[in-house]
């Protein structure tokens, strides 16, 4: 197994911000949702599992010196397809299990958590630190589960396993069928002491402070995984995941479509007409668009880059801005006036002056 500091790129005498930074960098790097390459998420997956431990200082200290089991390393099974495997495919058990040691504590449960962003965090990435309420190793106890200073027994039930096997005769022969262990929760040990803070589950529910890194592109409605930073498993269990579902807020000026984004500029009809100069503003700052003469309501513009970065890293989309144009709803007398020698000029037909009240009243009878 890889060692957890090679994995972060940190010497063992790194120091937690050290870890935390390296860890900060490397999520980057390898976060499923932003590197589409097989093995990032693999890779992802350790970088998480070496930081939970090394961010801990009793579970680096427990590394430092059993290693990633948290106790002394034995030897191991023969590599490969073996008499175990066959046991197992034929007759759904292996005669020797007993000598594999325990079950193992099961792994724990997963979480979910919401993160509200805004447009210019989503764009570019963030890292948000949220607290919540979830299972927490317990510190009294180690996770173990036992009353400090005693420890688990071997489960006199399934001798260790964590299963119960059953021997029974078929026209086949023997078969042997294998399930959890009932008296032990297939762990393969009895706690016959448990601790008094968690009462033998060995962890305890707590706050507990969860630092986000948010890759650059997410969008609404998305979801985050971050493999093993869920609750605590009972016993020292691995981990569950934390889900993180994400909520984008509407932005005041631009509007959303994948890796592009709209916005509705609003210009004078004298400005279409003539051409005008703007000063559009982006996420990146404000730029400048020359808007020609005789542009029509609709004409968009489109700014390349300007949009919001990929999610996978490849380029980003563009700022598309489209042009309405105001017409006044109210003239006053000069200003009616030179529209009129305008349309004239032109020789395009408008309606006739305002007419008084009684004129009006009097157009109607006749």
């Amino acid at each position: 197994m890889t060692d957890y500091y090679e994995l972060l790129e940190v010497d063992r005498n790194a120091t937690d911000d050290e870890v935390k930074k390296a860890y900060r960098r490397l999520a980057r790097q390898y976060h499923p949702d932003t590197n589409s390459d097989p093995a990032a998420e693999a890779r992802f997956k350790e970088i998480s599992v070496a930081y939970e431990t090394l961010r801990d200082p009793e579970k680096r200290r427990r590394y430092d010196m059993f290693g990633p089991d948290g106790g002394p390393s034995g030897p191991t099974g023969a590599e490969g397809f073996g008499l175990n495997d066959l046991f197992d495919a034929f007759f759904g058990g292996d005669p020797f299990a007993a000598r594999r040691g325990s079950g193992g504590p099961p792994r724990g449960a997963d979480a979910e958590t919401h993160l509200d962003l805004t447009l210019d965090e989503a764009a570019f990435g963030v890292t948000k630190t949220v607290s919540i309420r979830m299972p927490v190793s317990c510190e009294r106890c180690g996770a173990s589960g036992c009353e400090p200073g005693t420890h688990p027994s071997t489960c006199d039930a399934c001798n260790g396993t964590g299963e119960v096997r059953q021997v029974r005769r078929t026209i086949l022969g023997q078969m042997v069928t294998a399930s959890p262990c009932p008296t032990c929760a297939a762990t393969g040990q009895r706690i016959l002491n448990p601790c008094t803070d968690c009462r033998g589950n060995g962890a305890v529910q707590a706050m507990r402070s969860v630092e986000i890194v948010v890759p650059a592109g997410i969008d609404d409605g998305q979801r985050l995984r971050l493999s093993g930073r869920g609750p605590a498993a009972p016993r020292g269990g691995p981990p569950g995941d934390l889900y993180v579902g994400v909520s984008v807020a509407s932005h005041r000026l631009f509007e959303r479509h994948g890796n592009d984004l709209l916005h509705v500029r609003r210009v004078a009809m004298t400005q279409a007409a003539l051409g005008v100069q703007l000063s559009i503003q982006t996420l990146d700052g404000d730029e400048e668009l020359v808007v020609p003469p005789g542009t029509q309501p609709g004409r968009e513009f489109r700014l390349r880059g300007r949009g919001v970065p990929s999610l996978r890293g490849r380029g980003r989309g563009d700022l598309i801005v489209r042009i309405e144009i105001e017409i006044p709803d109210r003239l006053d007398k000069n200003e009616s006036e030179l529209l009129r020698q305008f349309a004239e000029l032109r020789g395009e037909q408008v309606a006739p002056h305002e007419a008084g009240f009684f004129k009006r009243v009097r157009s109607a009878f006749q």
